[in-house]
């Protein structure tokens, strides 16, 4: 059957058991999701009340995260989704996630807040993206699933090529930008390799040619 809450069309996946008699405390076991913050950054309060409400309104088991990126709620009674509902959106401040044929959950790496090889910042546009689509979980206009997903750089913390319908890669789209002084210092020995991790032992002349500009997949340096 279908499970919801009031005025959603997606978020929850109804899941019923279907010896209900024999097992009366799962009779029912609907998925909760929950849409992230960006990039996934939780104070240890907020994550204590997100607990809180799946122990006390389900069965206690989370899943941080699904493949979709959501917090997950494995577990609660059709009765309590619309309490959990109201405890989430007004205690937490946190909405819905997506599922079924519908827009699901935009989800972004670090992005610039702590990764230097981000090249651009992936929280705002995901939150932009949210912001502007979140409607989407209302009236499900989709035919299918659909997944926006925000790699800051074609490293792919996000696996968004994999993982989504829309991917969202950075891309560096400037001339290499080398400072010639500090590789100069550098391969003077006037700053220390890997950050000082290589000392205690005489590795040799340091050859910068060798053990950086050679080892360039792309060669452009």
């Amino acid at each position: 059957g279908i499970v919801g809450v009031l005025g959603y069309g997606g978020g929850i996946v109804g899941r019923y058991n279907d010896q209900q008699a024999k097992f009366p405390n799962i009779a029912h076991f609907h998925t909760i999701r929950v849409n992230q913050p960006g990039a996934k950054f939780y104070s240890t309060d907020w994550l204590r009340g997100f607990c809180d409400i799946a122990e006390y309104r389900g069965s206690g088991l989370t899943n941080l995260h699904g493949s979709t990126g959501d917090l997950v709620i494995l577990g609660s009674f059709s009765d309590q989704l619309e309490p959990m509902f109201f405890d989430l959106t007004h205690d937490l401040g946190a909405d819905l996630g997506g599922s079924g044929g519908n827009l699901r959950t935009p989800s972004d790496c670090i992005g610039k807040a702590r990764c230097e090889f981000a090249c651009y910042d992936t929280m705002a546009l995901c939150y932009h993206q949210t912001m502007t689509y979140q409607d989407e979980l209302h009236r499900p206009a989709f035919p299918y699933k659909f997944k926006m997903k925000f790699d800051g750089c074609p490293n792919g913390c996000t696996a968004s090529i994999a993982r989504s319908d829309m991917s969202y890669i950075g891309t560096w789209k400037d001339d290499i930008r080398i400072n010639q002084d500090a590789c100069k210092a550098y391969a003077a020995g006037e700053i220390p390799a890997n950050g000082g991790a290589f000392a205690g032992r005489d590795w040799g002349k340091f050859d910068i040619q060798a053990e950086v500009i050679n080892l360039c997949p792309t060669q452009c340096m």
